[in-house]
C-alpha cells in the first residue's frame, strides 16, 4: 500500500482503472455499492470548478494586461493564442462529429425529449448574467466567464485602488488551486468507485470505444500542426515547415515524454532562441507565457473531442448552439484555466459544465489520459514555437541571416526586452 501512495498520481489512476475491472466482474452488487463514492467524487469537482474559474480568469486578465505587457508585442502573442486554440477547437469539433462513434454504448437511455434551440439572440443575452450569484449557483459556465472576464478588465481599469482586491483574487485563485489539487489526489479513488459500478452494470463493452477516442485526439493533434502550424509558419514566420519542425524536435520530444509544458520550458526557451533564431527576450517571454496560457491541445483539442464521445457514450444530442459554445468555453479556458493543477481536466469540465453533459464521463477517460496527455502537450509547445516565429517576424525579432552566434548588441537588447516584459529568461 505504500508503494502505491509513492506512486506518480497518473500510475495510480491507471492502477484504480485496471483494478475497478476485475472488482467490477467479479463482484457486482459490491462493485454498485460503492457507486456513491464516485458520486462524491464528481460533487467535489463541481463544488470547485465554478469559483476555481472565477478566481483564475479574473486573475489571468489583470496579469496578462499589466501596463508593460500590454505592448503591441504582448498583445500580438496574446491574439495568435485565440486564434490557434479556436482553430484547434473546430478541428477537434470536425474530427469529433466525424467518427462513427456507434462501436459504444449508451451508458443511459437516451434523450428523447426534444431539444428546443433557442435563437442566436437568446443565446447571446444568455452569455451576460441578470444574477451572477444565481448563475454561480447553477453552474452556468458561459455567464460566470463573461462576468469574470468584464470584472478583470474593471480591476485592471480602476488602477491602484484595486491593488487589495487584486490581492485578495489572487490569493483566491492560490487557494482553489491547492483545493483542486487537494481533490484531484483522490481521483485514483473516484475513478475505481466509477469504473467498477460502470463495469458491473455494462461490462466489458464499455472499454470498446476508448480506442478511438485515442486515436481520434492525435489525428487532430497532428492535422493541427500539419494544417494550421505549418501555415503559419511558412506564410508568416517565412520558413520551410519541414525546417521549423526539425529544429523544435528536441522540444517535441521532451513534451512528448514529459507531459508537462513547464518541465520543458528550458527547452522550449532554447528551441525558439538557438534554433528559430528568435530574440533571447521574446523566446523567452513566448515560453513562459505560452507554458500557462497556449494550450490548443490541452484547452481546444481534447475538450471538443471528449464532449462529443462522452454525449455519444451517453446518448446525448448535441446541436449547433452546444458546439458553439464547447468551441468558445474551450478557447477561453484554455486561457484562464491552464495555469492551474490539472488544467486538462479543469478545461474538459468547464466545458462539460457548459453543454450540460455528465460530468461522469470523465471517469472513462481518466486511465488513458496520460496516452492522451504526451501528444497534447507537444501539441502545445509546438504552438508556442510558431507563436513566438510568427510574431517575431512581424516585428523584426528573428535573425534570418547565416547562422551565427549572438552578438554582444544583440545580447543585451535581448536582456532589456525580457526586462521589460518582466519574465525570466
Amino acid at each position: 500500500m505504500t508503494r502505491f501512495f509513492s506512486w506518480s498520481l497518473s500510475k495510480q489512476i491507471f492502477f484504480a482503472f485496471v483494478a475497478a475491472i476485475v472488482f467490477g466482474l467479479l463482484f457486482e452488487s459490491a462493485a454498485l455499492a460503492i457507486k456513491p463514492i464516485g458520486t462524491a467524487y464528481i460533487n467535489a469537482i463541481k463544488m470547485v470548478v465554478i469559483p476555481l474559474l472565477f478566481f483564475s480568469i479574473v486573475s489571468s486578465i489583470f496579469n496578462f494586461s499589466d501596463p508593460q505587457k500590454l505592448k503591441r508585442l504582448g498583445l500580438k502573442t496574446v491574439a495568435v493564442f485565440l486564434v490557434t486554440a479556436f482553430i484547434a477547437s473546430l478541428i477537434g469539433l470536425t474530427i469529433g462529429s466525424a467518427i462513427d462513434w456507434s462501436s459504444g454504448i449508451n451508458l443511459t437511455p437516451a434523450v428523447t425529449k426534444e431539444k428546443v434551440i433557442p435563437s442566436i439572440a437568446e443565446v447571446l443575452t444568455g452569455f451576460i448574467p441578470a444574477n451572477i450569484i444565481d448563475a454561480m449557483a447553477d453552474g452556468k459556465v458561459i455567464p460566470v466567464v463573461v462576468f469574470s472576464v468584464l470584472l478583470g478588465i474593471a480591476v485592471l481599469k480602476t488602477g491602484p485602488s484595486a491593488t487589495p482586491f487584486k490581492a485578495f483574487i489572487t490569493a483566491g485563485n492560490d487557494v482553489m488551486s491547492s483545493l483542486m489539487k487537494i481533490i484531484l489526489a483522490t481521483t485514483p479513488i473516484g475513478v475505481f468507485a466509477i469504473m467498477a459500478a460502470t463495469i458491473s452494470q455494462f461490462g466489458l463493452e464499455t472499454m470498446l470505444p476508448l480506442a478511438q477516442f485515442i486515436l481520434a485526439v492525435y489525428a487532430a493533434c497532428l492535422l493541427h500542426m500539419a494544417f494550421t502550424y505549418s501555415s503559419l509558419v511558412s506564410v508568416f514566420g517565412k520558413m520551410n515547415p519541414i525546417k521549423f519542425y526539425k529544429n523544435i524536435f528536441e522540444a517535441q520530444v521532451t513534451a512528448y515524454s514529459t507531459c508537462s509544458s513547464y518541465a520543458t520550458l528550458p527547452v522550449t526557451t532554447k528551441v525558439i532562441a538557438d534554433n528559430l533564431k528568435v530574440e533571447k527576450g521574446y523566446a523567452s517571454f513566448v515560453a513562459n507565457i505560452g507554458s500557462s496560457a497556449n494550450m490548443d491541445g490541452c484547452g481546444g483539442i481534447y475538450p471538443a473531442i471528449a464532449a462529443i464521445f462522452i454525449a455519444h457514450l451517453y446518448g446525448i444530442s448535441l446541436d449547433y448552439t452546444d458546439y458553439a459554445m464547447i468551441s468558445f468555453t474551450a478557447v477561453i479556458s484554455s486561457i484562464g484555466t491552464a495555469g492551474v493543477p490539472g488544467a486538462a481536466l479543469v478545461m474538459l469540465t468547464v466545458t462539460l459544465n457548459a453543454v450540460g453533459l455528465p460530468l461522469e464521463g470523465i471517469a472513462l477517460i481518466a486511465a488513458i489520459d496520460r496516452i492522451i496527455d504526451m501528444m497534447r502537450t507537444a501539441t502545445n509547445i509546438t504552438g508556442d514555437a510558431v507563436t513566438a516565429l510568427v510574431v517575431g517576424q512581424s516585428e523584426g525579432l528573428v535573425n534570418n541571416e547565416a547562422e551565427r552566434p549572438y552578438s554582444a548588441k544583440e545580447s543585451s537588447s535581448s536582456s532589456k526586452l525580457t526586462s521589460e516584459l518582466g519574465v525570466s529568461s
